[in-house]
């Protein structure tokens, strides 16, 4: 799975992929990680997914206004929120503030990441255009997110979540198209502001509108795409 569509690039790059895994390891730059599993990722490195699927968190410090004076040195809460995938053959980088961090874990067993810095890609400057090209590409996919995520009422935020998931990573199936991943509902709520409660009471009326079902191992299925779109008031 590589960034080009054209079969015979995607060839060239499947190598130029291997090259730089094969690389990889021999430099001691890859690991396996169990499910659930935090990749001790940082900044200024290019991590590649070349196996197996990981899940972006953000983490935010949330500084209270007040605090009582009994308790002056009450500690600060981290606030998480899910902000995407990544799946094989893509890329990813983390991104640090003072206030905000990005956490990656493997959403999968067998999760298998490669990292480097920039400067080693320079014997493959074909392939680090393709990195900078599936980098825009997310980038794009976070505009959509964001334009999502600024829907005022909490059905419109969940249902253009799900349409943006399936789209992106959804595959065919008898019940139509279907999340390969599964997502707690606790982890869907973080992503679009909302509750675990909220998003149970949601997800159950689409299920009962016929909109969305959901498959033994709790994957999200749909039938039509556009009538998951369609804002419905629940």
């Amino acid at each position: 799975m590589q960034f080009s569509d054209n079969s015979s690039e995607a060839s060239r790059s499947g190598l130029t992929w291997q090259n730089i895994i094969d690389w990889a390891q021999t430099h001691y730059r890859d690991r396996i990680f169990r499910k659930d599993e935090q990749i001790p990722a940082r900044p200024q490195l290019i991590y590649l997914v070349n196996q197996g699927l990981v899940r972006l968190v953000g983490e935010a410090q949330n500084h209270p206004e007040t605090k009582l004076i009994s308790e002056p040195d009450s500690p600060e809460q981290i606030e998480e929120a899910f902000l995407g995938f990544v799946d094989a053959g893509k890329p990813f980088e983390i991104v640090s503030q003072s206030s905000f961090g990005l956490q990656a874990y493997a959403h999968l067993d067998h999760t298998h990441v490669v990292w480097l810095y920039w400067n080693d890609l320079e014997d493959w400057p074909d392939f680090r255009l393709e990195i900078y090209e599936a980098f825009r590409y997310q980038h794009q996919r976070k505009l959509l997110w964001l334009s999502a995520l600024g829907q005022r009422r909490t059905i419109d935020r969940l249902t253009s979540f799900l349409s943006l998931l399936i789209e992106e990573f959804g595959d065919s199936d008898k019940q139509g198209y279907c999340l390969p991943y599964t997502l707690t509902h606790a982890q869907i709520g973080s992503a679009i502001g909302s509750t675990r409660v909220t998003v149970t009471r949601l997800m159950g009326k689409l299920r009962r509108q016929g909109v969305i079902s959901i498959k033994e191992d709790n994957s999200i299925c749909i039938q039509d795409i556009h009538l998951l779109k369609n804002n419905q008031k629940l």
